[in-house]
This record gives C-alpha cells, sequence and structure tokens, in this order.
C-alpha cells in the first residue's frame, strides 16, 4: 500500500480520521445493533447471553458448550453457568455425550423452543431494519468481507 492509498483509507497514522477507520464503523453498528436487540429481548423475559444460545441451538438437534461458547464469543466458564441457568429455567437440557464423556452436549426443551421462536421474531425486525436499503448482492458481499477479517485476525 502507498502513501496516497494509506490516507485514504485511514491507515496513515498522520491523517487518521476515525471516521475512515473500518473497526470505528463496526463498533458503531455492533453497539446500536446490541442496543436495540437488548431492548427487544427485555420485552420477550430474554437477554442477550440467553438469546446467544437459542440462535446458535436454532435449527439444530444439539451443540456442545463449548461450540456454544465459539459460536457466541464467550468463554466456556461463562457459557457453563449460562447454559446451567437456562437448564434451571428449563430452557435447555445439558447432558453427557453418549459418545465422549467429557463433552457436554446441550438440546432446546419445547419451552428453550418457544423462547427461541419469539427471540428469532425480535432479530428478524432488527435485521429487516438494518438492511431494509441493502441489497442481497450487498449483504451477500459484506459477509464475505466479515469473514475474510475474521479469518485474518483469528488466533
Amino acid at each position: 500500500m502507498n502513501a496516497d492509498e494509506a490516507v485514504q483509507n485511514g491507515t496513515d497514522v498522520t491523517s487518521f480520521r476515525m471516521e475512515q477507520w473500518p473497526f470505528y464503523w463496526m463498533t458503531q453498528f455492533t453497539g446500536s445493533y446490541l442496543r436495540r436487540i437488548e431492548l427487544g429481548l427485555k420485552g420477550i423475559g430474554l437477554d442477550i447471553p440467553r438469546w446467544r444460545v437459542l440462535m446458535s441451538l436454532r435449527g439444530r438437534e444439539s451443540l456442545s458448550v463449548s461450540e456454544i461458547a465459539d459460536h457466541a464469543i464467550v468463554k466456556l466458564p461463562t457459557m457453563t453457568k449460562i447454559i446451567q441457568r437456562m437448564q434451571a429455567e428449563n430452557l435447555v437440557i445439558a447432558q453427557q455425550s453418549p459418545t465422549d464423556g467429557r463433552v457436554t452436549e446441550v438440546r432446546l426443551t419445547s419451552q428453550g423452543h418457544e423462547a427461541g421462536e419469539k427471540a428469532w421474531a425480535v432479530a428478524n425486525r432488527i435485521y429487516r431494519r438494518a438492511f431494509e436499503e441493502v441489497s442481497e448482492a450487498e449483504i451477500a458481499n459484506l459477509n464475505v468481507l466479515l469473514r475474510k477479517i475474521t479469518a485474518n485476525l483469528a488466533d
């Protein structure tokens, strides 16, 4: 990248403008999204940690606690506590894997499926609003870019 390109895309330290920094916009988007989803979930008696578990399990028979933690970007001990709370609330069932005793598998109860459908309706409303003037092609391109950036930052 030459100096002109660095200035244009905001990576030149001497001419840094945060509005040209992609991480600024990703953070702004994430903050706005989380505020809206948190408010919507509160109205149906859920919070973001429970929502992340419900959405991770959506359309799946089961996942391990560590797989859910990876999807939700939450540390394993924290996710274990979330799963325990959700089990006490009859939203999920967590049990030892029949094929690997070291793994705890989690699946939704009927009450968990119902809560997940309500949470999905909230999330879908926010999604439609966020992307109302964005084409399918733009969304696909955004997903490709975000996957690339995520892979670049992977450990």
